[in-house]
């Protein structure tokens, strides 16, 4: 099965890093739009005064995912990281001001993430074996006995 998925992969790793790389020229060049996003999230987090760090530090992460996630070899972490990011940005538009559709454009920033995370997903399973000898080795146990 892994055989089938894996070469799959790539077309989610592909869309990962367009995604993520296409909204970095929003975050690293402080298009108003973004920084009105992230000073909604700064604000609402009892942060004022931190919107730029916080969206620069977001840009910065999803580069270095969108680069691991190119790699065969550090596709999964990746993957983990883009997970995580997304899980990050899904969550702020559920339960913070943002909203849904934060833009009036029938929420196209939280469908991407959406998809985003379901490709991110996708790769994880597919590299789900090395996931599981990863988790073995920092948790110092073999997870066939704990199951």
């Amino acid at each position: 099965m892994d055989r089938f998925l894996k070469p799959l992969t790539w077309v989610a790793a592909l869309y990962i890093a367009y995604v993520l790389l296409w909204y970095e020229q929003y975050k690293l060049t402080g298009n108003e739009g973004s920084v009105w996003l992230f000073t909604v999230l700064s604000d609402w987090l009892f942060l004022h005064g931190y919107e730029k760090p916080f969206r620069l530090s977001v840009a910065t992460a999803e580069i270095i995912a969108s680069v691991l996630v190119l790699v065969p070899y550090t596709r999964m972490y990746g993957a983990a990281l883009a997970l995580c990011i997304m899980s990050g940005a899904i969550f702020f538009h559920v339960v913070s001001p943002l909203g849904i559709d934060p833009y009036g454009d029938g929420g196209q920033l939280f469908t991407r993430a959406c998809v985003t995370w379901v490709a991110a997903a996708f790769i994880l399973v597919a590299y789900r074996a090395e996931l599981r000898a990863l988790i073995r080795l920092l948790s110092g146990r073999d997870m066939r006995r704990a199951a």
